[in-house]
């Protein structure tokens, strides 16, 4: 994934400037960005405060974690009924498998 070239902490102060009262052409000068970029930040980031975008961004990381975690543990659950059904399987109907990509004549 490409690396953010700004933190959310600045930003903010990007968006600060411009409620303060700072032009937006100025302001997208200064920092090297587009318009439309200014706007994707203020939809994205619009009334937040920095501490505000730290909480959400370890709230968002301790999701991420939470879900690996998950899917980690359902893994787990599910590996031994897998195993279980591919013996089945292979014990009651031990023919070959039929590959959907290949096309048949008929």
């Amino acid at each position: 994934m490409k690396k953010a070239r700004y933190s959310e902490s600045q930003i903010v102060k990007a968006l600060k400037e411009v409620e303060g009262g700072r032009n937006v052409n100025d302001m997208c000068r200064d920092y090297g960005i587009s318009e439309a970029t200014y706007y994707n930040w203020r939809t994205k980031y619009g009334g937040m405060e920095a501490s505000y975008i730290k909480w959400l961004k370890k709230l968002e990381d301790e999701n991420r974690r939470l879900k690996q975690m998950l899917t980690l543990h359902i893994d787990d659950l599910l590996s031994p009924a897998c195993q279980q059904a591919q013996i089945f399987f292979k014990k009651v109907a031990p023919r070959k498998v039929i590959n959907c990509r290949t096309s048949r004549s008929t």
